[in-house]
């Protein structure tokens, strides 16, 4: 996979509890991958928050596909 927007994702400890955000703003990312699950579209998205961009929202879905790139899962005792 090429790297294209992730600098866009930032991590402050300072700014949302230290959560994944969209270029150090108030954004979690988690928060735009809700929506996105949600059924919004990425332009009902920009509607709404109108200081971000659809770039910040390839971003929320380029880091996500990172991380769900795992070797192995392992089952935690219940």
């Amino acid at each position: 996979m090429i790297v294209k927007y992730l600098s866009r994702i930032t991590i402050n400890p300072d700014i949302c509890h230290g959560k994944p955000t969209i270029r150090g703003l108030r954004y979690p990312v988690e928060n735009m991958l809700e929506l996105l699950a949600s059924g919004m579209t990425i332009p009902e998205i920009l509607n709404d928050y109108e200081d971000l961009e659809k770039e910040d929202l390839l971003a929320c879905l380029e880091y996500a596909a990172q991380l769900s790139q795992v070797k192995n899962i392992y089952r935690i005792a219940s």
